[in-house]
């Protein structure tokens, strides 16, 4: 098991540029699908970037912010970020192929990591997962005692502004698409 995980965290960013291709050569964007696509998916970089600022990586484990209200809040930004790229492709072939390669890399990651976290933090991470769902949000806020503001220190050594720089990419290759490539 820990083997076919590791493959697919090995694998998940080097099958991500031909699927981004592949997402291109089938998208067929309009003024309109880039605007609505545009801002869902900076609903999703909001997200990531509220997550990201709670983050301390191998030092604590995030329990505030988006973290309070579900534990892989960057994957969920990162699918909300997806599906404005979707919108914004307006073609349901690409819509299928970036699904596609959500559904097969992320289960798979955040098992690895659900694990890893379990065998860093132990009994504190057993208690936060049983009460704060693995991707789907609730309403209702995990309660935990010394849960941090956001830092946009932890923004910044997180490297999130990388996500939209990326986003920013994405649109401007859609609207290159769409002006100069029918």
């Amino acid at each position: 098991m820990a083997e076919a995980t590791s493959f697919w965290i090995r694998w998940r960013v080097r099958i991500g540029y031909p699927v981004a291709l592949v997402y291109l050569a089938l998208a067929r964007p309009t003024p309109r699908s880039l605007i609505i696509g545009a801002g869902i998916g900076v609903l999703g970089l909001i997200i990531r970037a509220w997550a990201a600022g709670h983050l301390r990586k191998h030092q604590a484990l995030a329990v505030g912010g988006p973290y309070a209200y579900m534990r892989n809040p960057l994957y969920f930004g990162s699918v909300i970020l997806a599906a404005g790229l979707v919108v914004a492709s307006a073609s349901i072939w690409a819509a299928i192929v970036v699904a596609a390669y959500l559904a097969v890399f992320y289960p798979a990651v955040m098992r690895r990591e659900e694990a890893e976290l379990q065998a860093h933090y132990g009994e504190s991470f057993k208690k936060y997962a049983t009460d704060v769902p693995l991707f789907w949000p609730r309403v209702r806020k995990f309660e935990s005692l010394g849960a941090e503001r956001f830092s946009a220190d932890l923004y910044r050594r997180n490297r999130e502004y990388q996500a939209a720089i990326g986003f920013a990419v994405g649109i401007a290759l859609l609207w290159i698409r769409m002006r100069w490539l029918p």
